[in-house]
Protein backbone atom coordinates (compact mmCIF):
# COMPACT_ATOMS: atom_id res chain seq x y z
CA UNK A 1 0.00 0.00 0.00
CA UNK A 2 1.45 3.38 -1.07
CA UNK A 3 1.21 6.43 0.80
CA UNK A 4 0.76 9.45 -0.38
CA UNK A 5 1.82 12.98 1.81
CA UNK A 6 1.53 16.42 0.92
CA UNK A 7 2.25 19.32 2.72
CA UNK A 8 0.32 22.75 2.32
CA UNK A 9 0.97 26.09 4.51
CA UNK A 10 -2.11 26.76 5.67
CA UNK A 11 -5.88 24.57 5.93
CA UNK A 12 -6.71 27.26 3.31
CA UNK A 13 -4.71 25.43 1.07
CA UNK A 14 -5.03 22.02 2.05
CA UNK A 15 -8.70 22.19 1.57
CA UNK A 16 -7.89 23.53 -2.13
CA UNK A 17 -5.74 20.76 -2.52
CA UNK A 18 -8.35 18.15 -1.42
CA UNK A 19 -11.08 20.05 -3.69
CA UNK A 20 -8.78 19.11 -6.66
CA UNK A 21 -8.26 15.55 -5.54
CA UNK A 22 -11.99 15.24 -5.29
CA UNK A 23 -12.55 16.72 -8.57
CA UNK A 24 -10.41 13.72 -10.10
CA UNK A 25 -11.68 11.10 -8.12
CA UNK A 26 -15.12 11.85 -9.07
CA UNK A 27 -14.60 12.09 -12.25
CA UNK A 28 -12.64 8.74 -12.68
CA UNK A 29 -15.46 7.07 -10.41
CA UNK A 30 -18.26 8.30 -12.98
CA UNK A 31 -16.32 7.50 -16.29
CA UNK A 32 -15.64 4.29 -14.73
CA UNK A 33 -18.74 3.42 -12.93
CA UNK A 34 -21.39 5.59 -12.95
CA UNK A 35 -21.41 7.03 -9.86
CA UNK A 36 -19.24 8.77 -6.99
CA UNK A 37 -19.76 7.02 -3.46
CA UNK A 38 -18.23 9.60 -0.86
CA UNK A 39 -18.25 9.50 2.60
CA UNK A 40 -18.04 12.91 4.44
CA UNK A 41 -15.99 13.55 7.65
CA UNK A 42 -17.14 15.90 10.77
CA UNK A 43 -14.54 18.82 11.84
CA UNK A 44 -13.31 22.00 11.14
CA UNK A 45 -10.88 21.13 8.47
CA UNK A 46 -13.43 18.90 6.37
CA UNK A 47 -15.67 22.46 6.84
CA UNK A 48 -13.15 24.10 5.14
CA UNK A 49 -13.15 21.98 2.11
CA UNK A 50 -16.83 21.89 1.49
CA UNK A 51 -17.10 25.07 1.79
CA UNK A 52 -14.05 25.34 -1.00
CA UNK A 53 -16.65 22.70 -3.14
CA UNK A 54 -19.57 24.95 -2.70
CA UNK A 55 -17.41 27.84 -4.43
CA UNK A 56 -18.41 28.49 -7.92
CA UNK A 57 -15.39 27.28 -9.02
CA UNK A 58 -15.41 23.72 -8.07
CA UNK A 59 -19.64 23.29 -7.48
CA UNK A 60 -19.46 23.51 -11.34
CA UNK A 61 -16.77 21.03 -11.61
CA UNK A 62 -18.95 18.18 -10.50
CA UNK A 63 -21.45 16.29 -11.72
CA UNK A 64 -23.40 16.46 -8.18
CA UNK A 65 -26.55 14.26 -9.77
CA UNK A 66 -24.40 11.13 -10.08
CA UNK A 67 -23.13 11.80 -6.16
CA UNK A 68 -23.88 9.63 -3.61
CA UNK A 69 -23.34 10.78 -0.29
CA UNK A 70 -22.35 9.02 3.22
CA UNK A 71 -21.59 9.83 6.76
CA UNK A 72 -18.36 8.33 8.74
CA UNK A 73 -19.38 8.78 11.87
CA UNK A 74 -22.16 10.83 13.76
CA UNK A 75 -23.36 11.88 17.47
CA UNK A 76 -26.47 10.84 19.18
CA UNK A 77 -28.25 14.37 18.41
CA UNK A 78 -31.07 15.80 15.94
CA UNK A 79 -29.41 17.04 12.53
CA UNK A 80 -30.26 20.47 13.48
CA UNK A 81 -27.77 20.30 16.46
CA UNK A 82 -24.49 22.25 16.51
CA UNK A 83 -22.39 18.94 17.06
CA UNK A 84 -23.98 17.03 13.95
CA UNK A 85 -22.00 16.40 11.22
CA UNK A 86 -24.71 16.00 8.76
CA UNK A 87 -25.95 19.72 10.17
CA UNK A 88 -22.62 20.93 9.56
CA UNK A 89 -21.99 19.15 6.22
CA UNK A 90 -25.64 20.31 4.94
CA UNK A 91 -24.77 24.00 5.95
CA UNK A 92 -21.63 24.16 4.02
CA UNK A 93 -21.79 21.95 1.52
CA UNK A 94 -25.40 19.95 0.69
CA UNK A 95 -27.50 22.90 0.53
CA UNK A 96 -25.67 24.82 -2.24
CA UNK A 97 -25.26 21.98 -4.66
CA UNK A 98 -27.66 20.22 -6.78
CA UNK A 99 -27.58 16.83 -5.12
CA UNK A 100 -30.83 14.56 -5.29
CA UNK A 101 -32.39 14.12 -1.64
CA UNK A 102 -32.49 10.59 -1.98
CA UNK A 103 -29.07 10.55 -2.53
CA UNK A 104 -28.02 12.03 0.36
CA UNK A 105 -27.68 9.46 2.92
CA UNK A 106 -27.60 10.74 6.70
CA UNK A 107 -26.86 8.54 9.93
CA UNK A 108 -30.13 8.71 12.14
CA UNK A 109 -28.97 8.34 15.44
CA UNK A 110 -30.82 9.70 18.80
CA UNK A 111 -29.32 8.70 22.29
CA UNK A 112 -32.36 6.38 22.91
CA UNK A 113 -31.57 3.87 20.26
CA UNK A 114 -28.31 3.77 19.11
CA UNK A 115 -27.32 0.07 18.70
CA UNK A 116 -30.48 -0.14 16.72
CA UNK A 117 -29.57 3.07 14.72
CA UNK A 118 -26.29 2.00 13.65
CA UNK A 119 -28.19 -1.47 12.52
CA UNK A 120 -30.07 0.70 10.49
CA UNK A 121 -27.15 2.72 8.86
CA UNK A 122 -25.64 -1.32 8.21
CA UNK A 123 -28.88 -1.37 6.34
CA UNK A 124 -28.85 1.49 4.49
CA UNK A 125 -25.16 0.80 3.32
CA UNK A 126 -26.22 -2.62 1.87
CA UNK A 127 -29.46 -0.98 0.19
CA UNK A 128 -26.87 2.07 -1.48
CA UNK A 129 -23.63 1.39 -1.27
CA UNK A 130 -21.29 -0.27 -3.79
CA UNK A 131 -20.30 -3.71 -2.38
CA UNK A 132 -16.75 -5.09 -3.34
CA UNK A 133 -16.67 -9.00 -3.59
CA UNK A 134 -16.66 -9.87 -0.37
CA UNK A 135 -20.14 -8.23 0.31
CA UNK A 136 -18.40 -5.13 2.02
CA UNK A 137 -19.29 -1.56 0.89
CA UNK A 138 -16.56 -0.13 -1.75
CA UNK A 139 -16.59 3.07 -1.14
CA UNK A 140 -14.81 5.35 -3.93
CA UNK A 141 -13.59 7.85 -1.10
CA UNK A 142 -13.48 8.28 2.53
CA UNK A 143 -12.67 11.30 4.18
CA UNK A 144 -10.85 11.26 7.23
CA UNK A 145 -9.41 13.18 9.98
CA UNK A 146 -7.49 12.62 13.18
CA UNK A 147 -7.77 13.85 16.92
CA UNK A 148 -4.50 14.45 18.84
CA UNK A 149 -5.07 11.20 20.15
CA UNK A 150 -4.76 9.51 17.05
CA UNK A 151 -8.65 8.68 16.73
CA UNK A 152 -10.04 9.01 13.24
CA UNK A 153 -14.03 8.81 12.21
CA UNK A 154 -14.92 7.64 15.60
CA UNK A 155 -12.46 5.10 16.45
CA UNK A 156 -11.18 6.14 20.03
CA UNK A 157 -8.31 4.45 21.82
CA UNK A 158 -9.24 1.98 23.85
CA UNK A 159 -12.72 1.46 22.33
CA UNK A 160 -13.87 -1.84 21.76
CA UNK A 161 -15.23 -0.74 18.80
CA UNK A 162 -11.48 -0.74 17.95
CA UNK A 163 -11.98 -4.93 18.00
CA UNK A 164 -14.98 -5.24 15.47
CA UNK A 165 -14.02 -7.15 12.37
CA UNK A 166 -17.27 -7.97 11.15
CA UNK A 167 -19.91 -5.27 11.51
CA UNK A 168 -19.56 -2.30 9.06
CA UNK A 169 -21.65 0.37 11.39
CA UNK A 170 -21.54 0.10 15.42
CA UNK A 171 -22.60 2.00 18.12
CA UNK A 172 -19.71 3.47 20.77
CA UNK A 173 -19.96 5.15 23.79
CA UNK A 174 -16.84 7.44 23.82
CA UNK A 175 -15.94 8.04 27.38
CA UNK A 176 -13.92 11.36 26.45
CA UNK A 177 -16.88 13.18 25.88
CA UNK A 178 -19.80 11.34 27.38
CA UNK A 179 -21.60 10.46 24.80
CA UNK A 180 -22.51 8.00 22.40
CA UNK A 181 -21.87 8.00 18.76
CA UNK A 182 -22.29 6.07 15.29
CA UNK A 183 -19.31 5.04 13.35
CA UNK A 184 -17.93 3.21 10.27
CA UNK A 185 -16.03 0.66 11.07
CA UNK A 186 -12.39 -0.96 9.92
CA UNK A 187 -13.53 -3.42 7.82
CA UNK A 188 -15.29 -0.55 5.91
CA UNK A 189 -12.46 1.99 5.62
CA UNK A 190 -10.16 -1.12 4.77
CA UNK A 191 -11.83 -1.80 2.01
CA UNK A 192 -12.50 1.96 0.22
CA UNK A 193 -10.71 2.74 -3.33
CA UNK A 194 -9.52 5.88 -1.76
CA UNK A 195 -8.92 7.41 1.74
CA UNK A 196 -8.35 10.63 2.05
CA UNK A 197 -6.97 12.21 5.72
CA UNK A 198 -7.71 15.95 5.97
CA UNK A 199 -5.14 17.30 9.25
CA UNK A 200 -4.36 20.13 9.96
CA UNK A 201 -2.93 22.70 13.50
CA UNK A 202 -0.16 22.30 16.05
CA UNK A 203 -1.83 19.99 17.89
CA UNK A 204 -1.76 16.86 15.65
CA UNK A 205 1.74 16.96 14.95
CA UNK A 206 3.21 14.80 17.04
CA UNK A 207 0.83 12.08 16.44
CA UNK A 208 0.78 12.79 12.98
CA UNK A 209 4.88 12.24 13.23
CA UNK A 210 4.20 8.64 15.36
CA UNK A 211 1.85 7.23 12.60
CA UNK A 212 3.46 8.57 9.48
CA UNK A 213 6.97 7.75 10.98
CA UNK A 214 6.26 4.33 12.25
CA UNK A 215 3.18 2.59 11.12
CA UNK A 216 1.96 -0.31 12.82
CA UNK A 217 -1.00 -2.20 12.47
CA UNK A 218 -1.16 -3.50 16.11
CA UNK A 219 -0.47 0.12 17.29
CA UNK A 220 -2.91 1.37 20.17
CA UNK A 221 -3.29 4.61 18.17
CA UNK A 222 -6.43 3.73 15.76
CA UNK A 223 -5.27 5.49 12.60
CA UNK A 224 -2.65 3.46 12.45
CA UNK A 225 -4.34 0.13 13.21
CA UNK A 226 -6.30 0.37 9.19
CA UNK A 227 -4.56 -1.99 6.88
CA UNK A 228 -5.78 -0.27 3.57
CA UNK A 229 -6.65 -2.41 0.26
CA UNK A 230 -6.89 0.98 -1.76
CA UNK A 231 -5.36 4.35 -2.39
CA UNK A 232 -4.36 6.82 1.27
CA UNK A 233 -3.60 9.98 0.82
CA UNK A 234 -2.48 12.29 3.88
CA UNK A 235 -3.01 16.22 3.04
CA UNK A 236 -1.17 18.40 6.22
CA UNK A 237 -1.14 21.56 6.79
CA UNK A 238 3.01 22.98 7.89
CA UNK A 239 1.29 23.04 11.56
CA UNK A 240 0.47 19.15 11.17
CA UNK A 241 3.34 18.37 9.56
CA UNK A 242 5.97 20.25 11.84
CA UNK A 243 7.50 16.70 13.49
CA UNK A 244 8.16 15.17 10.04
CA UNK A 245 11.57 14.23 8.94
CA UNK A 246 12.82 16.90 6.26
CA UNK A 247 12.13 15.72 2.37
CA UNK A 248 8.63 13.98 3.95
CA UNK A 249 6.05 14.95 1.87
CA UNK A 250 5.12 16.75 -1.70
Amino acid sequence: MAVVISVDADIARVSRRAAQRLVTLADAACAARGAFHLVLSGGTTPRCLYQTLAAPEFQRTIDWTRVHIYFGDERAVPPDHPDSNYGMAKAALLDHVPIPPAQIHRIDVAFASVRQDAAHYAQTLARSAPQDAQGVPQFDLILLGMGPDGHTASLFPSSCILREQHRCVAAVYVDKFQTWRVSLTYPVLNHARHLLFLVTGADKAAVVGRVLVTPSPSAAVPVQRIVAQGEVEWLLDRAAAAELPAGIGV
